[in-house]
């Protein structure tokens, strides 16, 4: 295991400089879960949430997350996002969200994915939380990732 990259010298926060690197097509998908009651996801199936599209309204939230990940992360490159898929399934105790971003670029796009699972996570809270207050984000993590010098890495 390599040591942080988002320090200099002097042990200061800085951005990884990527200028000598690649351009590669890179992607990465991450997942999180959102565990309710079972009621809650009840609704989710049926459509009869009061906000709305449920699972449609965290899909929009979590591509256009994505696409503003460096402005949310403060040593993140911004990106030339060249794909975002965000899906969702109603599913067991919950909802199940995966998130896909590509890009063809110098640094890889694992930040861009987990901020777009973590948006819609948060959307599906924010819409639902009116009917069910104990519910919980859990399982966020990246998944695949591939493209740059370090190859490809895939976990469950």
């Amino acid at each position: 295991m390599s040591g942080f990259t988002h320090f200099d010298q002097k042990g200061n926060a800085a951005m990884v400089d990527v200028s000598a690197k690649a351009a590669t097509v890179r992607i990465a998908t991450a997942r999180a879960q959102v565990v309710m009651q079972p009621a809650t996801l009840a609704m989710i199936r049926e459509g009869s949430a009061t906000k709305g599209d449920v699972l449609g309204v965290a899909r929009i939230a979590g591509i256009m997350a994505a696409k503003r990940t460096a402005e949310l992360i403060p040593l993140c490159h911004p990106l030339p996002i060249s794909a975002v898929t965000v899906d969702l399934e109603a599913e067991g105790s919950g909802v199940e969200i995966i998130a896909t971003v590509c890009t063809t670029g110098q640094t890889g796009v694992e930040m861009e994915a987990l901020t777009a699972a973590s948006v819609a996570a948060l959307t599906v809270y924010d819409m639902c939380k009116a009917v069910d207050r104990s519910m919980r984000i859990e399982a966020l993590r990246v998944t695949h990732k591939e493209g740059g010098k370090s190859g490809t890495f895939t976990q469950d």
